[in-house]
């Protein structure tokens, strides 16, 4: 039997809930919503939740006309609020060590980041910024540094890597183009014999919010 786009929207919405409960890791997620999109019967829809609870015990009605929200509006800050301010650190120095910056800080227009036979971590999901533009400068000489920022979030990297790797990722499903107030973060500098890594991901908090927004938006 044919599938209808509210049948295709409810296996979506089980496969969002999977993913925010850790059941299934976002590249496989991606796999799957992409597949329930495409999916033209109940055949192809039934095998990509048969190992995954179904939320609340039954399926969420979804409404005709209705559709689940892209992530970006659900999970974006109000940036009005985390853009502006005194920096609390403009830089990480590590030496057979590691530094970490996470969590509620403020970072500075330009942040120079070095490690040698260590590691370093800034963490820039929860952070507030200086100004709109930051640009991230990271050193790693037989070391690694790990820069983490949300989707919703401008990213642009152009280091270089020699004997080392300096690499962008996204562990998250795209949820659509970050907004035009969004901060804009540059991620440059060398790895040599190390590596940079820089990494779009929700954190957990972030990643409750598109769930708790997501079923809000389909229940209203």
């Amino acid at each position: 039997m044919r599938a209808s786009d509210a049948e295709r929207e409810r296996i979506a919405e089980t496969l969002r809930e999977a993913v925010a409960e850790g059941r299934l890791e976002m590249d496989e997620f991606e796999q799957r919503l992409d597949a329930a999109y495409k999916a033209r019967t109940h055949g192809e829809l039934e095998p990509l939740i048969d190992d995954l609870p179904v939320p609340g015990g039954a399926v969420a009605p979804v409404r005709a006309g209705s559709s689940v929200p892209a992530g970006r509006s659900v999970a974006s800050a109000d940036w009005s609020q985390r853009i502006g301010g005194p920096a609390t650190s403009t830089g990480g120095f590590a030496f057979w060590s590691g530094f970490s910056r996470k969590g509620r800080w403020t970072v500075g227009r330009v942040f120079n980041a070095f490690v040698m036979w260590g590691g370093g971590e800034i963490d820039l999901r929860e952070a507030c910024f200086e100004d709109r533009e930051v640009v991230i400068r990271c050193y790693a000489i037989m070391g690694g540094i790990q820069v983490k920022v949300s989707p919703d979030v401008h990213l642009q990297v152009n280091g270089v890597g020699v004997m080392g790797g300096f690499d962008e990722q996204s562990k998250d499903a795209d949820f659509g183009a970050p907004a035009p107030d969004a901060p804009r973060v540059r991620v440059t500098g060398l790895a040599l014999m190390g590596g940079v890594g820089a990494v779009r991901k929700w954190t957990k908090s972030q990643r409750q919010r598109l769930k708790d927004a997501g079923r809000k938006q389909l229940e209203d």
